[in-house]
């Protein structure tokens, strides 16, 4: 029988915390600093993933802004149950529904925002190892990190600069990561602002 930390990585697990409406890591629209960052894109072309979407603000914010490669991925079907009701006009065929380290295809961008937090500590490397088999050549990560370890057994789960550093160093090239200045009010001097380019 798998313990209360382990079911914290099931689908079950998060449809739950969704229907019972305990999803405090929710900003409720997409995150100041990625937005600054989306603002400035000027290839539309992109080709974008948001795993671990949860009610997807990013992916809705980057399609609504005319980047139309933007897919969003989840496995927790009440997350996306809840995003396809309040974005009917996202393309279903770029809702994925599946676990984010089953997944296979390729995307110049990739967007962070809390799903690395919702991952436990031995499932990091992994997370990073994934994230660079996924981007294209060039491929960024972007996104942000908590910078501060949380009173409580997660998830979400904190962390640190240097041990964020040491999962990502080998494959990406750290070309931005410092404290973001225009976090949300809750956020703020909370979390790591990152653009991690692929080697």
């Amino acid at each position: 029988m798998k313990n209360a930390v382990n079911n914290t990585q099931l689908p079950a697990y998060w449809d739950q915390q969704y229907r019972q409406g305990r999803h405090g890591w929710d900003a409720g629209a997409v995150s100041t600093p990625l937005k600054c960052y989306f603002d400035q894109l000027v290839n539309k072309e992109l080709y974008i993933l948001v795993p671990g979407a949860g009610f997807g603000w990013e992916a809705a914010y980057l399609y609504d802004k005319g980047f139309r490669n933007t897919f969003l991925l989840d496995f927790s079907a009440e997350a996306i149950r809840t995003f396809k009701i309040n974005h009917p006009e996202f393309p279903v065929r770029q809702i994925i529904q599946t676990d984010f380290f089953d997944h296979n295809d390729t995307y110049d961008l990739i967007v962070e925002q809390t799903f690395f937090s919702s991952l436990q500590r031995s499932d990091r490397q992994k997370y990073a190892q994934k994230v660079s088999e996924l981007l294209r050549e060039k491929g960024k990560l972007v996104g942000l990190l908590f910078n501060h370890e949380f009173e409580f057994d997660g998830p979400p789960y904190g962390g640190t600069e240097a041990e964020y550093r040491s999962y990502f160093e080998q494959l990406f090239e750290l070309k931005v990561f410092e404290l973001a200045t225009n976090s949300i009010k809750p956020r703020r001097s909370r979390e790591l602002f990152l653009i991690f380019q692929k080697k």
